[in-house]
């Protein structure tokens, strides 16, 4: 397994995600409903957005699977957002990058990787929306040009929200789930 480099923008990207307020926060239908047209355009098992952090990978939204984050280290997403346009992985288990990766070689035996980046208004990469399958596959042209195209819209939903919370910072308490629990029951969650 060859792990995914560290992008030479890394401290400023690694801001411009912090200042979306998307990391730990509940999942919302705007981008649940791009993730299962994903897996129906690209006729997979699982789709995802997925947001790179320093050490994990945390999906925004999910669909055919339960987890939550993975770690960066073995993470596809984070060798995707290297590329500036579609990252595409026929078959994981002949590909020297991924081939001995545990999420390859153990559940979900991950053998098609398709990631488009997710940039800011700024440049900075987010991370990726993603569509995974336990079976080898290439897409089509069209699928590519429709997952690019969703992948817009999902840009489209972070600048809107982010825009709407940095004009309007004192409309709610921006909290994410694990600081609230830990803050107790008088804490307000981010719901945008």
């Amino acid at each position: 397994m060859i792990a995914p480099p560290i992008l030479t923008n890394e401290e400023h990207r690694l801001a411009a995600l912090h200042r979306t307020y998307l990391l730990d926060t509940p999942q919302e239908a705007a981008f649940d409903l791009i993730t299962r047209l994903v897996a129906r355009l690209c006729g997979t098992k699982i789709a995802a957005i997925s947001l790179v952090d320093r050490d994990r990978q945390w999906f925004k939204s999910r669909y055919g699977f339960t987890l939550e984050e993975t770690s960066r280290v073995i993470s596809f997403c984070a060798h995707a957002i290297e590329d500036t346009e579609l990252f595409e992985i026929p078959d994981a288990s002949q590909d020297k990058r991924f081939w001995d990766n545990p999420l390859v070689v153990q559940a979900p035996k991950i053998r098609f990787y398709v990631g488009v980046p997710l940039y800011t208004a700024d440049g900075y990469c987010l991370g990726t929306l993603c569509a995974i399958d336990d079976r080898p596959q290439t897409l089509s042209d069209r699928q590519r040009h429709h997952l690019l195209g969703l992948a817009k819209q999902v840009e489209r939903h972070i600048h809107w929200r982010t825009a709407f919370l940095a004009q309007y910072p004192d409309s709610q308490t921006l909290v994410s789930p694990k600081e609230a629990a830990h803050q107790g029951p008088h804490c307000s969650l981010s719901v945008v």
